[in-house]
Parts: structure tokens; C-alpha cells; sequence
């Protein structure tokens, strides 16, 4: 049984879709957990269970990519794509890690009842810092699928198109 194949397709070409599609939406989600209340009651635990999948499944759908790359050959529009695919894993973490963060902070810290012990001065530095995280966070994710989109759809359209 090939792990590296499903239904007959490469599962690199299956996953990056999930990744594409869930890892913005995770990110955008880190972003309105951050700043928007309405958002943060509403998403509740979803934010670090997005952030989560897209752990997941970084690492997998890079190996997967790995695979395939063997077997189709290298390009230099297949090199920049791997290239660049390899550099999501840390942001993968950083989006886990602040939606994570974000959900304890809201869920715990800034409740009446856990967080009565913090001062004000504590409470506003954590929500900063978190506000912080996100903007990067979530943005830089975002951009970073982008290119690494961008360079895999070059890398296979690239002779078609031009």
C-alpha cells in the first residue's frame, strides 16, 4: 500500500488544497479571535483546533510533496516551490501556538474568576502581545501561502502558460 498516493492521485496534490483552503481560514481566525470579542465567543475553541490540523498536516503534506518531487524530477520552478514550501512548518507552529495562547488568555486569564489575581497593567501587556502575534502571525501565514502557492502553480503551469 503506497502512502503517498490516494485513489490514484499524488496526496500532495490533495492536501495542499485542505492547507490552501484551512490555513488562511485558520489564520484569519487567529487574527478575529485577537481583536473582534464577538468573534473570540463565537470561534471559542475552534482557533487553536484549526491552528492544529494545519500542524498536522504541514509536515504531511510536505513529505507527500517530497514524493512526488521524486518521482516527477526537479525543475528550478519545482526547487524555489520546495524551497519554499519547507519554510511553513515554523509558521504553522507560530499559528498554533498563538490561536492556543489566545484561547487560554480569553478562556482563563481575563475570566472574573481565574484571572481576578492579574493586575490590569498584566491583563493589558498579555492582550498587547497577543494583538501583536496575531497581526503577525496570522498575516505573515497568509503571505506565506501565497508564495508558496504562487511558485507551486508556476512550477506546473509555468510551460503551459508561459
Amino acid at each position: 500500500m503506497n502512502l503517498d498516493t490516494f485513489a490514484g492521485l499524488p496526496l500532495h496534490i490533495l492536501l495542499v488544497h485542505v492547507v490552501v483552503v484551512l490555513g488562511p481560514l485558520a489564520a484569519l481566525a487567529v487574527i478575529l479571535h485577537a481583536f473582534w470579542p464577538a468573534a473570540r465567543r463565537r470561534l471559542g475553541v475552534v482557533t487553536p483546533l484549526a491552528g492544529l490540523v494545519i500542524l498536522v498536516l504541514t509536515p504531511i503534506t510536505v513529505s507527500a510533496g517530497e514524493y512526488l518531487q521524486s518521482v516527477v524530477g526537479t525543475t528550478p520552478a519545482l526547487a524555489t516551490h520546495v524551497e519554499r514550501g519547507e519554510g511553513l512548518l515554523p509558521w504553522s507552529i507560530a499559528l498554533f501556538a498563538v490561536g492556543l495562547a489566545e484561547w487560554g488568555w480569553w478562556r482563563f486569564a481575563l475570566n472574573p474568576v481565574f484571572g481576578a489575581r492579574l493586575t490590569s497593567t498584566v491583563r493589558w501587556g498579555g492582550t498587547a502581545v497577543l494583538w501583536a502575534a496575531a497581526a503577525v502571525v496570522g498575516v505573515g501565514f497568509i503571505v506565506e501561502i501565497v508564495l508558496i502557492g504562487d511558485s507551486g502553480a508556476r512550477a506546473v503551469w509555468g510551460g503551459v502558460l508561459g
